[in-house]
Formats: C-alpha cells, sequence, structure tokens
C-alpha cells in the first residue's frame, strides 16, 4: 500500500484537488469564479515555459545522439515501428472517438455558450495548399519563434538546431552540453511550478465547473469509458496481432508469456522510465538480442506512446466538440490524427509532455488557454492505462523490431543460442 501511495501520490492529489475543485463550483455556482485567478497564475507559469523548454528539451535530445550513429540499421527499423504502430493509435482513437463521442447526447448548451465567448483564432486570409503548409512549419522571422502561438515551427526549428549540432561534432560538444544543462534547468523549474498544480488546476477546475455546470462531467465520464474500451482492445488485440506479425504463433505465445510483469508494473508505478528494468528483463526473455533490447526500452519509453496518443485523439475531438467545431472534414481528420500523433511521439520526447502535448493541442487549434485545464483533467484520469499501453507496448515493439533487423526466423535463432549456451 506505501508503494502504491509512493507512485501515485501526484496523481492522487491532482485528482482530489480537482474533485474538491469540482464540488466547490456544483455547490457555489459562478460565484466559484472568484478562484479563477488563482487558477490564472498557474496557466501564466506554463505558459511562459513552453517555447524554452520545447527548444532546450528537443535540441537537447538530438544534440547528444551521437552514440547511436552504429546502430542506424536498428534505429530505422525503431523508427518505422515506432511510425506504424502510433499512427495506427492515433486512427484506433478516432473512430473510438466517432462511435462513442465524449459529449454526444449531452446537454452543452450552457457550456457552448461560454465557450462561444472565447473566441478560437483563425486565419484572415485563404491560403492555398501550400501556402498553408509552409505557415505550419515555418514563420518569416526568428522572433516569432518565440510565441506559443508557433509550436510546430519551434518544433521544426529545434530538430534542425539539434541536428546541426550532432553533425558538426566534438566543435560542437559546449553547444550540446549547455543544451543538456539548460534542459535540467527547465524541468527543475517545472517541478517547482507543478507543486502549486494542485491549487492552480483545483482552483481554475471550480471556476469552470461554476460557469459551465455539471454536463462537462458527463463528458469526463464518457471519455474514460472509451478510453478503457480503445486500451483493452489495443492491449489484448494489437498487442497480440504485433505478437504474431513478430513471431507467429509462437511469437504471441512467448509475448503473453512475459507480459504480465510489465504490465502490472506500469500500473503499479504509473511511469514509463520505471518500468525501463523490467522492460529490458522482460524482452531479454522473449529472445529480443541485448543491442536492440537496450536501444529500444529506454528510447521507447520516452518517445513511444500510443497510449498518450488515444489521450491526445479525445482531448482534441472533446474541445473540437465544445467550440462546435467539425470534426468529420477531411481536413480536420488529418490534423488530428497528425497532432494526436505529435502528442504522443514528439512531445512524449519532452519530460514532463503531457502538459506540453496539450498546450501544443490548444497552440495549433488556436483554443484559448482557459481550455487548458478542461483537457488537462482528460490527462489525470487515463493515466494509469494510458501508461499500461505507453510502457508495455515497447515490449511488443522490441520484437517487431528484432523481427526486421534479424529476419523471419529470429525467435528460433534466440532460443536455440540459449539452448546451446545453456
Amino acid at each position: 500500500m506505501k508503494l502504491f501511495y509512493k507512485n501515485y501520490r501526484f496523481t492522487l492529489i491532482l485528482l482530489t484537488a480537482i474533485i474538491a475543485g469540482g464540488a466547490a463550483g456544483l455547490i457555489f455556482g459562478p460565484k466559484a469564479v472568484l478562484v479563477k485567478p488563482f487558477g490564472d497564475l498557474f496557466l501564466n507559469l506554463m505558459f511562459m515555459m513552453i517555447v524554452p523548454l520545447v527548444f532546450f528539451s528537443i535540441a537537447s535530445a538530438i544534440a547528444n545522439m551521437n552514440g547511436m550513429k552504429r546502430l542506424g540499421k536498428i534505429m530505422g527499423s525503431i523508427v518505422v515501428v515506432f511510425l506504424v504502430t502510433a499512427s495506427i493509435a492515433a486512427i484506433l482513437g478516432l473512430i473510438g472517438a466517432s462511435i462513442i463521442h465524449p459529449i454526444e447526447n449531452t446537454d452543452i448548451s450552457s457550456i457552448k455558450e461560454v465557450m462561444n465567448n472565447s473566441s478560437v483564432e483563425t486565419d484572415p486570409e485563404k491560403l492555398s495548399f501550400l501556402d498553408h503548409l509552409v505557415a505550419t512549419f515555418t514563420v518569416g522571422d526568428f522572433n516569432l519563434l518565440l510565441s506559443r502561438s508557433n509550436m510546430l515551427q519551434l518544433i521544426v526549428f529545434s530538430l534542425l538546431f539539434g541536428i546541426s549540432t550532432a553533425l558538426v561534432g566534438e566543435k560542437a560538444k559546449p553547444v550540446a552540453s549547455f543544451l543538456s544543462a539548460a534542459t535540467a534547468v527547465m524541468m527543475k523549474m517545472v517541478s517547482i511550478i507543478m507543486y502549486y498544480a494542485p491549487i492552480g488546476l483545483g482552483c481554475y477546475f471550480a471556476a469552470v465547473i461554476g460557469e459551465l455546470g455539471p454536463q462537462i462531467l458527463e463528458g469526463y465520464a464518457r471519455s474514460f469509458v472509451l478510453y478503457l474500451i480503445l486500451a483493452v482492445i489495443y492491449y489484448f488485440g494489437f498487442f497480440t496481432l504485433y505478437a504474431f506479425i513478430a513471431g507467429g504463433k509462437d511469437g504471441v505465445k512467448v509475448f503473453w508469456k512475459h507480459a504480465i510483469t510489465p504490465s502490472v508494473t506500469a500500473i503499479a508505478t504509473c511511469s514509463s522510465a520505471a518500468c525501463i528494468p523490467v522492460n529490458l528483463a522482460t524482452v531479454r526473455k522473449m529472445g529480443v538480442p541485448k543491442d536492440i533490447a537496450e536501444t529500444i526500452i529506454p528510447l521507447g519509453a520516452n518517445t513511444h506512446k500510443d497510449g498518450s496518443v488515444f489521450g491526445g485523439v479525445l482531448k482534441i475531438v472533446f474541445l473540437f466538440a465544445l467550440f462546435g467545431k467539425d470534426v468529420t472534414s477531411i481536413p480536420n481528420i488529418i490534423s488530428i490524427l497528425a497532432v494526436a500523433f505529435l502528442v504522443g511521439a514528439v512531445m512524449g520526447a519532452i519530460p514532463g509532455g503531457g502538459m506540453i502535448g496539450e498546450m501544443l493541442i490548444i497552440s495549433v487549434y488556436g483554443f484559448p488557454p482557459e481550455t487548458l485545464p478542461i483537457i488537462a483533467v482528460i490527462s489525470t484520469i487515463i493515466d494509469a492505462p494510458a501508461t499500461l499501453l505507453n510502457s508495455t507496448g515497447n515490449t511488443v515493439c522490441a520484437m517487431l523490431v528484432t523481427r526486421l533487423v534479424e529476419g523471419k526466423n529470429w525467435l528460433d535463432r534466440s532460443f536455440k543460442s540459449e539452448e546451446l549456451g545453456a
């Protein structure tokens, strides 16, 4: 019980604060807006951190990847597997959200009335597709990168800066060291601010419920049920499919024989990073070679988060419903899939990337900052099943990567070599 409390302490405190804030909002109604400035303080602290945090984190991660050059084939296979599985998760999440809409059949007229008072940014000019593509990934001046409204452009700049630093090599070592140190400093600042999160989010949620009423609570309940359904389907259905692709029927047997320990650890710790030692030991028992295991498991803990992709889809669809935006149009479907992928993959590479991913959603679609606590609640309630998919998914992905690197009969060769060694 002590271990459970230790691992879930912050989540439980945050959830308690949110529930208390929601109860206060229900009891005091619109009067709860009195505590909104305490929530605004937390939002402003987080938003003023986002630009330097994203830049230093991404640039540092890329700049310090020199040690992986010899693992070209392994890294290429990892990228393919991560891209494909995350894309499947995004598509499945969108299909699920269209079947069980988070706010369908819920009276949200009062919610929409409040949300309509918050403007969603739109481009005043009609741009062609190519012009829109250019504007999506680049800006016309460096100072524009310093705005959270241009997060995708900032990510592109950070990736280029990190790649350039890595390619320069020894001369750029001081730059790479500076990026690493700056990332550590920014994360320490985030951890300090997060001590205030229960108060800030609790107060903000009290104001939100006070203004929007209890209808939004039904939306959260539907979102949680939808997420659990998706998690069960993905965990049992798609993990089995991936194991079969990796090693046939024997691959399925090997995966499920060893999957329980990393799964229980993921739920117990609620941390992908904490699961790394267990996952490393597990994939070695599954027959994954040492060099592949020691590359994909630590990397996957940061950059491969299918559970977070599901969460990204839910958050976007939730906000689309609140603002009356069409989820069924082809451009919006493509953008939802792309942004959800970024939330689960690119932003997952940033420590504390959950909150950063939510900021990315708000920035890309031009939603007002006040919507951050609304979708932050979704992150809190899906934390445990999301960690299960994020962490345990890396073990079956290790099998897929081994299939690509070692060939079709890798499993037989692996266990034969073990028998010979014994």
